[in-house]
């Protein structure tokens, strides 16, 4: 029986980054995968600088298109567009860019195994094994958890989850006129459910549009949908792909590791908690466990994302409950030159949340947003009685 150093569970963008991490360095690396590539995967597909920064030496990504303009409305209303001199956002097709990621990761050497599901772990001081859905067991000296947060993995470290999100997306070709419409530009939406918002992400010959807001609303969502794909007048354009997922993000002190299981990417809940950007932290969170393997120091996986990811996703959380409590103050904010130079400044991966939050007028405006009665908060303390 072989006893490989390291089994991936999952070859998305965080599995793939792991594998590549510690193939590259030699150790005897395995990825399996429950389907196979390439495959469709329900995401915006919106890489942030951060993103392109963490497989610049990888790859070279399979842009669908690049964004320099990008228009914000409040449901439908109080429109308004900005233009930066070079692009905000790339985007990709999920088959394309992990397929490349795929590529990358076999060229470093590690072995894939798709069509493979993992039914069961079990692990102890030597080691872990992995129980497949058709009987066989593998063997492996470390696991890292990349198939996503209601996976078997994160169930077995027990990840907790602070926000979970549920987000529909369509997947719509478009004729000629809408794709020149719509190339090189983004809309977002603010919409009317708590925290909400939609999206329109131009790929070429087709569109993504979906929408995203808390879980448990769920009729609301759908039919914020609904209302957005009419307003884009796209109602009656077949969709390739109608599809639905929920987001996780963890609580802060939830567990990244159990013994010789360490979860990266969405099975970590590692994510951006106001966007629920995800690919950047999977990336990095990937390539953070597949070094920690390969030094041979699983601790020091949690203490790098305790120093490098947390942050961010602490000002998240932040700005989330901002953006919930005042949606028209935040469309109105990002109206303004120094709210466009932060949107654009995340986006190109030249700050994150967490540093341009802790600058002192930023700090200031936002205590004083804080301080403000919070009219959601009142409405839902009326419904209450």
């Amino acid at each position: 029986m072989i006893v490989w150093d390291l089994v991936v569970v999952g070859a998305g963008p965080a599995g793939l980054s792991a594998a590549h991490a510690a193939a590259r360095v030699g150790l005897r690396t395995l990825v399996v995968e429950r389907a196979a590539h390439p495959r469709y995967k329900t995401c915006g597909g919106g890489l942030i600088g951060t993103s392109l920064a963490a497989v610049r030496d990888r790859i070279e990504v399979p842009a669908a298109d690049r964004v320099d303009r990008v228009t914000f409305t409040r449901d439908g209303r109080r429109e308004f567009t900005r233009r930066n001199g070079s692009p905000v956002l790339t985007m990709v097709r999920r088959e394309e860019f992990d397929d490349r990621l795929r590529a990358a990761a076999v060229a470093a050497g590690a072995q894939m195994r798709e069509r493979v599901a993992v039914r069961a772990i079990e692990q102890d001081p030597e080691g872990v094994r992995l129980r497949l859905a058709d009987g066989t067991t593998l063997t492996s000296r470390v696991v890292i958890g990349a198939d996503g947060s209601s996976g078997v993995t994160a169930r077995h470290v027990g990840v907790r989850y602070r926000q979970v999100d549920l987000g529909l997306e369509l997947e719509v070709p478009v004729p000629p006129a809408e794709q020149e419409r719509w190339r090189g530009r983004l809309l977002l939406d603010w919409g009317v459910l708590p925290g909400s918002y939609a999206w329109v992400f131009p790929k070429g010959d087709r569109l993504t549009v979906g929408v995203i807001a808390g879980r448990g609303a769920g009729e609301g969502t759908r039919a914020y949908l609904r209302e957005f794909v009419d307003r884009l007048g796209l109602t009656g354009l077949p969709a390739e792909h109608d599809s639905g997922h929920l987001t996780r993000c963890r609580e802060e002190d939830s567990p990244l590791r159990r013994g010789r299981v360490l979860v990266v990417g969405d099975a970590a809940g590692l994510l951006e908690p106001w966007s629920r950007e995800g690919i950047s932290f999977a990336l990095r969170s990937g390539e953070l466990a597949g070094a920690a393997v390969a030094d041979g120091d699983l601790a020091g996986y949690e203490r790098a994302v305790a120093e490098r990811l947390v942050p961010s996703m602490r000002a998240g959380f932040r700005l989330l409950d901002l953006f919930t409590a005042r949606p028209t103050v935040f469309h109105a904010l990002l109206a303004t030159p120094p709210g466009w130079r932060m949107f654009v400044r995340f986006c190109q991966g030249r700050a994150g949340f967490d540093e341009m939050m802790d600058r002192r007028p930023v700090r200031v405006a936002l205590a004083a947003l804080e301080r403000l009665p919070n009219p959601r908060r009142a409405q839902l303390a009326d419904a209450r009685g």
